[in-house]
């Protein structure tokens, strides 16, 4: 059973139709890349995903269960989590810090209540040895490249019990040697059972780490096919309309 459906899921702002009829399947345990040009319709789709906008009409199923939200806790609470490109990090926090922000672990009852920085620092630990990242709890945000950034903000997807991470560009305006860290945690998601969407721009990214590529044209996909079965050149032609569709 896959993981995420939907099915014929639009999404309207008044005229504006960002997204059109769209059929979408992921199971657990696979990457799918998401690509189009600006305005294609794919940050639409993973904020409908993650309860951002409900759908205009349409249906989500995850897990086999139809959801509804309004919210984005409550897509969280279902088990999607998502990573935006500006990461939504404090610079002038730890790492722990922001691992654990909103959710931060507590000692003490009632009133008397204190915040466990060592607890969190020894889990913020945990997981970063998980994501084999070189990332130290007590670094400050601001001092870090952008693949430990990036970890910091895949770490924190690690807390709850997540079944599928939203990943938008993850590896724009990093260098090359953070974009290889970067698909290495990505891979390493997918190695722990968990369901990835990977919005990229970055066409080597993709056809590295994707099973597979789904196209989106003016709100509408117009192609999903395995990485296997497709090249470069022609999901390029699919994003600008070269070639309609596949």
């Amino acid at each position: 059973m896959p993981i995420l459906e939907l099915r014929s899921v639009s999404k309207h702002f008044g005229a504006i139709h960002a997204l059109n009829e769209v059929d979408l399947e992921l199971e657990s345990g696979e990457v799918l890349g998401l690509m189009g040009d600006n305005g294609a319709g794919k940050s639409t789709l993973v904020k409908v995903i993650a309860g951002n906008y409900p759908p205009t009409h349409g249906e989500i199923r995850i897990g086999g269960e139809s959801v509804h939200f309004h919210r984005p806790v409550e897509a969280r609470e279902k088990g999607v989590e998502v990573v935006y490109q500006d990461l939504a990090l404090c610079d002038n926090l730890s790492a722990a810090a922001n691992v654990f922000l909103g959710r931060e672990i507590k000692r003490g009852a009632g009133p008397l209540r204190w915040l466990d920085h060592k607890a969190m620092a020894r889990r913020a630990g945990d997981l970063f040895k998980e994501l084999k990242s070189e990332t130290r709890p007590r670094d400050l945000v601001r001092q870090m490249s952008g693949g430990q950034r990036q970890a910091v903000a895949i770490a924190r997807t690690r807390l709850s019990k997540a079944r599928m991470v939203l990943m938008d560009e993850p590896t724009a305006a990093i260098s090359v040697r953070q974009v290889a860290e970067v698909l290495d945690l990505i891979r390493r998601l997918r190695d722990a059972g968990l369901a990835i969407i990977l919005i990229s721009h970055r066409m080597p990214d993709v056809f590295a780490v994707a099973d597979r590529v789904m196209v989106m044209r003016r709100g509408r996909k117009v192609a999903d096919k395995p990485i296997k079965s497709t090249t470069p050149e022609e999901v390029t032609g699919l994003i600008t309309g070269a070639i309609h569709a596949a």
